[in-house]
């Protein structure tokens, strides 16, 4: 049996690459947008790529799971509930594949998608029990994925499809597509782990039913650009200029030093936190444009002019700002610290109006706000 995990830096996510040395045929999981790294390794190895599998439609990276079947003749898999708008292979719970002696055991374990998969992968050779699970977006090392991208039962399937995972034995290796990102919110920052060890030290599930349900409706932000990255990886657009960036050289400012600056060259304050978190307060004179929105509007923006990205921490802006950068926006700034350090050092906020609605849990999702003054 060949494995190997690759660790995508700029979306912080994993791809994996499962083959059968004794005849060659591979299978190729979650593979990041540049295919370049897996058809070098199959023609390095002499791998034949049998199945290119996408767990579930991702929100914050672009798939590189069409090309790469188109480019290596391999059939494109996902859960035949997948609501995608091109041909694939539809997955069914229980289907089994094969490569070589090696099994791929499929378990449909929605919640954060209602597609998302499950593999199961078992060597006869080594054994005849599963030796490791690649969980998607279900499980993660210390946390479960995000479920309001689930729909309304999100969370409830989320909480079935985790206890499911939990009826694994505790030595079988979980290898998530996540190591970090906006699609969980408590996620360690280790790319792989057991069941043994998220089973008692996974912070998520140790929570009652009531409780896990409660939490999920307290998403994280949206992902950068993912209402253009929804669409590309559907098949219904093509953004993949999209895909997040990470450049060096990215320019920030401690809140005084930005506020100076903003003053001398009259820089366009962008907010690109949520719609409920920007009712709540936010620089004067900012126009709102949260992260997931970003591309979509991204032609409206003058690549001449200078724009301060703030946040609530300063984390956002600064990703925000590495992906401005890469696209041309030489003049963008990241706000060190975001609006919770502007509003502690006493610089001036604007507040919600009487009217303004905070909104909160799934009802953020159906509200846009885009550049809005």
């Amino acid at each position: 049996m060949y494995f190997k995990q690759i660790l995508n830096e700029e979306a912080g996510c994993s791809s994996y690459v499962i083959a059968s040395r004794s005849t060659g045929e591979a299978a190729i999981i979650d593979p990041a947008l540049d295919i370049s790294q897996y058809l070098h390794l199959a023609n390095l190895r002499d791998f034949n790529v049998r199945y290119v599998i996408d767990t579930h439609i991702h929100a914050d990276h672009i798939s590189g799971a069409r090309k790469l079947a188109t480019a290596t003749g391999a059939e494109l898999c996902m859960h035949e509930s997948a609501d995608i708008l091109f041909p694939f292979r539809g997955l069914h719970d229980g289907e089994r594949l094969q490569l070589g002696q090696l099994w791929l055991d499929i378990w449909h374990t929605p919640g954060h998608r209602p597609e998302l998969v499950s593999i199961l992968v078992t060597n006869p050779q080594r054994g005849d029990q599963v030796s490791m699970v690649l969980t998607g977006d279900a499980l993660f090392c210390g946390d479960v994925g995000r479920p309001d991208f689930g729909g309304e039962e999100g969370a409830e399937q989320q909480y079935e499809s985790i206890h499911r995972l939990l009826s694994l034995e505790d030595y079988v290796e979980v290898f998530p597509a996540h190591f970090e990102g906006s699609c969980g919110k408590g996620m360690c920052g280790n790319p792989t782990t057991t069941i043994g060890f998220e089973r008692r030290f996974n912070p998520m599930l140790q929570l009652t039913r009531e409780d896990f349900l409660r939490q999920a409706m307290e998403p994280p932000a949206r992902p950068l650009n993912m209402n253009a990255i929804i669409p590309t990886n559907r098949g219904e657009a093509t953004y993949e200029f999209a895909e997040p960036q990470v450049v060096d050289n990215v320019r920030r400012m401690p809140v005084v030093e930005a506020a100076r600056w903003h003053a001398d060259t009259g820089a366009i304050i962008l907010d690109v936190r949520e719609p409920d978190e920007y009712v709540r307060g936010h620089l004067p004179g900012a126009i709102h444009l949260p992260q997931a929105d970003l591309a979509l509007y991204l032609d409206q923006l003058e690549k001449t002019k200078p724009y301060l990205i703030a946040c609530a921490a300063g984390i956002r802006s600064l990703r925000v700002t590495h992906y401005l950068t890469w696209a041309g926006y030489p003049n963008a700034v990241s706000l060190e610290g975001g609006t919770d350090a502007w509003a502690k050092a006493g610089l001036p906020m604007e507040g919600a109006s009487e009217d303004a609605r905070a909104v909160t849990g799934r009802e953020r999702y159906q509200h846009g706000g885009a550049m809005q003054e």
